[in-house]
């Protein structure tokens, strides 16, 4: 896959090098048992200086799991804070200290689904809000399952539902499949399998 710094190359065009701010003074503001907000003053290359305020970076890096088993893709329906209502989405979770994106995705699936996997492919490592975070997810395509309960600390068991792959276009456009990180690993997944369709027809 061509870079777009690559294509800028190849296309004879020449990519404006800008010059980061310097940081001046980081500080804590805020802190609970999941969160530390950050105050930032920079100074920018024009002399213009600004305060930020961002989540510590680092700290929160997370997974999420594109389950396929057979021709179905594997989802959970669990509550959702922030909207206040159930959402339909892939498994995902926080990574713990030491473990790989894999082990983690892992674990996750076992907590939330009852399943370990023993196939994995890596589709992309995201950073959403990169306004005021920096907190990536790696987002895995996990296949091949085994079954496996692990304990983990969701409130009430979570509803697995069942979506055939052959309709990842209608999904796409599910009122209930909503979340912006979980479009993007659909988006990615049907890249993945037309990818893959091309090379094995």
């Amino acid at each position: 896959m061509v870079s777009l710094f690559q294509w800028f190359v190849k296309q004879g065009k020449k990519r404006t090098m800008l010059q980061k701010p310097t940081i001046l003074n980081i500080k804590t503001v805020a802190k609970s048992t999941i969160f530390e907000i950050q105050s930032v003053d920079l100074k920018f290359a024009n002399g213009t200086h600004r305060t930020y305020e961002r989540f510590r970076p680092g700290k929160y890096a997370s997974v999420m799991v594109v389950a396929i088993d057979g021709d179905e893709m594997l989802l959970v329906r669990e509550y959702a804070m922030g909207t206040e209502r159930y959402e339909l989405g892939f498994v995902k979770g926080r990574m713990d200290a030491g473990e790989t994106p894999e082990q983690s995705a892992n674990r996750e699936l076992q907590e939330e689904i009852g399943l370990g996997a023993t196939s994995w492919v890596h589709l992309r490592t995201i950073n959403s809000s990169v306004g005021f975070m920096n907190n990536p997810m790696h987002i895995l395509l996990a296949q091949n399952f085994y079954p496996s309960k692990l304990e983990g600390d969701e409130p009430e068991p979570l509803q697995v539902v069942r979506v055939p792959l052959a309709n990842i276009n209608e999904l796409l456009y599910d009122p209930e499949f909503n979340e912006a990180k979980n479009l993007t690993a659909l988006y990615l997944l049907r890249d993945y399998l037309q990818r893959k369709a091309c090379v094995n027809p």
